[in-house]
């Protein structure tokens, strides 16, 4: 009995080794393979984008190809999709010697998850049992990002603390994940979520929380001097910043329905993002005794808004009330980042590198609950009969259901994302304690020279400025400089 419990300490003990030359192939070539196999069985073009569409127009009296869907919804699946590889790609390049890894990674798990997702999401959605197949257009394409989104956000916990191949990994059962407790939500449930407050945000965020959690390094102090950012990197992630708030009204209104709903969407986001600009740099300004802002919380706190109005956008709640949200959003995303992150490292042991707990986890849950409060709300004399049937889709099956009824599957959704998030992501995480995927050592976090090929003038590290860790509460006198010399 001894022997074999010493033997799994060994195994699970070993050395790290992060040579992933056969593993990380192995992954993409074997997973790529499976995909153009799966797609092959399953996938095919839908009515609009296949050479039949001259007979469809025909059959529904369709007089313009201009009335193709593909011209809907084009123009906001660009938006989308920048937002997916530049905005959250940049976004993580915030570290000084991870911004390879940042946008590279970024830019890998999201091409796989893409895939993925149009067959998960197929299953769930589109599958046309007489044939057999799935049949993808534009809004597939959409949805294929907001998919993987949820994945992208789960990376934001991780960042620096993992391989490639188990971002792989973490990607495959996100997107798994994510087409399971979305069917479940908008079709079982009958919830509305547009902008993906619930289903992405939520579950994204307490999904990479939940595996940041059982991945705790108790060593990470090693790689301390490395978790933090300086002067150039900080600008590039606050160019994926600006591109993510300019196009967050486009994300949030992208699947929703033509007309005066996305129309609305768009509008509610807007406001509600300017809103949260506002109190972000208030309350970060009030943080310093020197009354300085931070640009960890430029950075992030003021998208908290766009992410708290995905459920809500498109009910009626007022242009008022989209700038309520906004700037309650900016006072909570911030404070999260000066006290709740450091409070969830301390004693709950979750390391957590991009603070996704503050702007995507905690944002997205109370967005949810606004959209369940906002459905519950809603009436006839606001709405109009046909109006109130549109906007929640009262029909067929649900055709007898209040919005007083609605109110509370749409408060059930919102839990629904946050079981998923953390019973998921605690299993997946135990999948990644296994020492076969080639992660770094504790005192190796945060490095890009540790997967990628690195130009040889920025090989060494000279004395560095330690310039807004932004993982760090910084308790500084007033007399003290923002700026300290650390050797390396």
């Amino acid at each position: 009995m001894g022997n074999c419990a010493q033997g799994f300490k060994d195994f699970f003990c070993r050395p790290k080794n992060t040579n992933v030359r056969v593993s990380l192939p192995a992954v993409c070539f074997v997973w790529q393979i499976a995909m153009i196999i799966l797609f092959g069985v399953f996938i095919r073009y839908n009515e609009e984008a296949d050479t039949h569409w001259v007979e469809h127009k025909k059959s529904h009296n369709i007089t313009s190809d201009i009335e193709n869907d593909f011209y809907f919804r084009y123009p906001s699946f660009q938006d989308v999709h920048v937002m997916i590889f530049v905005g959250f790609g940049f976004l993580m390049t915030f570290l000084k010697r991870y911004s390879f890894g940042g946008v590279g990674f970024n830019f890998l798990i999201a091409s796989f998850g893409v895939q993925w997702a149009l067959l998960m999401q197929g299953w769930f959605h589109t599958l046309d049992h007489s044939t057999g197949k799935i049949y993808i257009g534009v809004e597939s394409l959409i949805n294929a990002d907001f998919c993987t989104a949820g994945s992208l956000i789960a990376y934001g916990a991780l960042l620096g603390k993992v391989s490639p191949v188990q971002l792989m990994v973490v990607t495959l059962f996100g997107v798994t994940l994510f087409a399971v407790e979305e069917y479940i939500i908008l079709s079982l449930l009958h919830c509305r979520d547009a902008g993906g407050s619930m289903v992405i945000h939520c579950f994204g965020g307490y999904y990479g929380l939940a595996i940041s959690w059982v991945l705790y390094r108790p060593k990470l102090h090693l790689s301390q001097r490395l978790n933090g950012s300086v002067y150039h990197s900080d600008v590039f992630a606050m160019i994926g910043t600006l591109f993510l708030w300019m196009f967050w009204p486009s994300f949030n209104s992208a699947i929703t329905d033509h007309g005066d709903g996305q129309h609305r969407t768009a509008i509610n986001t807007y406001l509600a993002l300017a809103s949260c600009v506002l109190t972000s740099v208030a309350i970060s300004s009030m943080s310093q005794k020197t009354g300085k802002l931070d640009m960890v919380h430029i950075q992030n706190a003021t998208l908290a808004g766009g992410v708290a109005m995905g459920t809500a956008a498109e009910f009626m709640i007022t242009p008022y009330g989209a700038l309520i949200v906004g700037f309650c959003m900016g006072i909570i995303s911030t404070f999260g980042y000066l006290f709740v992150t450091p409070f969830l490292e301390k004693y709950l042991k979750i390391q957590d590198t991009c603070g996704v707990h503050n702007l995507h986890a905690v944002p997205g849950m109370l967005g949810g609950f606004i959209g369940a409060i906002t459905a519950a709300a809603a009436s006839e004399s606001v709405y109009g009969k046909e109006g109130l049937i549109s906007t929640f889709d009262f029909e067929g099956s649900f055709k007898d259901r209040t919005p007083g009824t609605q109110g509370g599957f749409q408060a059930a959704g919102t839990c629904v994302s946050i079981a998923f998030g953390l019973v998921g992501g605690a299993l997946v995480g135990l999948i990644l304690r296994l020492p076969i995927w080639g992660d770094p050592a504790d005192d190796n976090c945060f490095e890009d020279e540790v997967y990628w090929e690195v130009p040889e003038d920025e090989e060494s590290i000279p004395p560095v400025l330690e310039y807004n860790n932004h993982m760090i509460h910084k308790h500084q006198d007033i007399s003290e400089s923002n700026f300290s010399v650390e050797q390396s």
